[in-house]
């Protein structure tokens, strides 16, 4: 008899429950704990029907279940397979090179966060240091023009400028021509006095319209390196460890995983940290209860690390879980994870 998708479910929560307490489980534990959303008698029918497949073991009458042998090699077998889809699924991810760099990031927080049962959280990338890849001017009205900058990574940014007077369609080419000759392939720090002045030369009477969409581009740089996107997965885990989830500790720690400031100088001081595009190994830090800088965050462990998308790209991932989090595998899967996205990127360039 083949286990339905419910007692699959509650196989896997009866066996991490144990693993984690050493003690036996009941059956009102695994309704607080799984997403079934069963009342405990049901649970129990269900347990019953475990017990008598051989999955689990009743070590004394009255007591909850344990796992027995045949349960522990479905829940390992269960594991390897839903590590090798880990896998797949990631890289996968990097081939498809994602064009919206959002929804890459997004995404590798939904894999790190299934993958260690912890909470991931992700830094957009800085792109100060990053390459132009092209800007483009759309008329949008008579004497309005919607400038759209593409930063290496696909970064876009959108904005609209006002002009004193109207651009022909022929104009509007010659411009894009112009300034995406001149600009494409630079930094921010690159585009000097030099390049600045030869520019507004070539644009003759529309120099004017070199300024604006240069102060575009400078306010779209430093805007993004302000305004530091988090993306978040798995907040709810911390649930699953007791000494996080009274609560007071829990709605503190909810709250801070949702305020971008609060975290945002625990990512400023790793992202000083050296390079380690050269040996992803290397740039993963941990923090343990008061080595952190937020206050609702001392009953927790955190394990930061750098990642580089090539051109400059650069941001920072972590992991928050209870001081008791398995370090070893937090560490493997960071360390997985840069190896995978240094490779990527670095064909990527090729």
């Amino acid at each position: 008899m083949e286990l339905d998708e419910r007692k699959e479910k509650i196989l896997k929560a009866i066996i991490q429950t144990y693993l984690e307490t050493g003690e036996p489980v009941g059956s009102r534990t695994i309704s607080k704990y799984s997403d079934l959303n069963l009342s405990s008698a049901t649970i129990r029918n269900e347990m019953s029907d475990l017990e008598e497949l051989g999955y689990i073991i009743q070590p004394h009458t009255s007591a909850g279940r344990i796992p027995s042998d045949k349960g522990y090699r479905f829940y390992v077998d269960q594991v390897i397979r839903e590590k090798d889809s880990e896998i797949k699924e990631t890289q996968e991810l990097m081939i498809k090179r994602v064009d919206r760099l959002e929804l890459l990031l997004k995404q590798l927080a939904q894999i790190l966060a299934k993958s260690t049962n912890y909470t991931a959280l992700i830094g957009g990338p800085g792109y100060h240091q990053s390459k132009l890849k092209f800007i483009q001017l759309s008329r949008v009205e008579e004497k309005k023009l919607l400038v759209v900058i593409v930063v290496e990574g696909n970064i876009i940014r959108n904005s609209f400028v006002t002009l004193e007077e109207g651009l022909s369609d022929e104009e509007i080419l010659n411009m894009n021509i112009l300034l995406n000759n001149s600009l494409n392939g630079l930094t921010i720090e690159e585009i000097n006095l030099g390049i600045i002045t030869k520019l507004k030369e070539q644009a003759g009477s529309h120099r004017k319209v070199v300024d604006l969409v240069l102060s575009e581009v400078s306010e779209a740089i430093q805007a993004q390196d302000e305004d530091l996107q988090i993306y978040t997965s798995g907040a709810t885990n911390i649930f699953k460890y007791p000494e996080l989830s009274d609560t007071e500790k829990a709605s503190g720690l909810l709250n801070t995983l949702e305020q971008k400031e609060l975290l945002k100088g625990l990512f400023e001081e790793q992202s000083q940290n050296e390079d380690p595009g050269a040996d992803p190994g290397t740039g993963i830090q941990v923090y343990i209860g008061d080595e952190l800088p937020v206050q609702t965050m001392k009953d927790c462990s955190v394990v930061t690390a750098n990642y580089t998308l090539g051109g400059g790209l650069r941001g920072t991932i972590g992991i928050v879980g209870p001081k008791r989090m398995d370090y070893e595998k937090v560490v493997s899967t960071l360390r997985s994870l840069l190896t995978q996205l240094n490779e990527t990127f670095k064909n990527d360039e090729r």
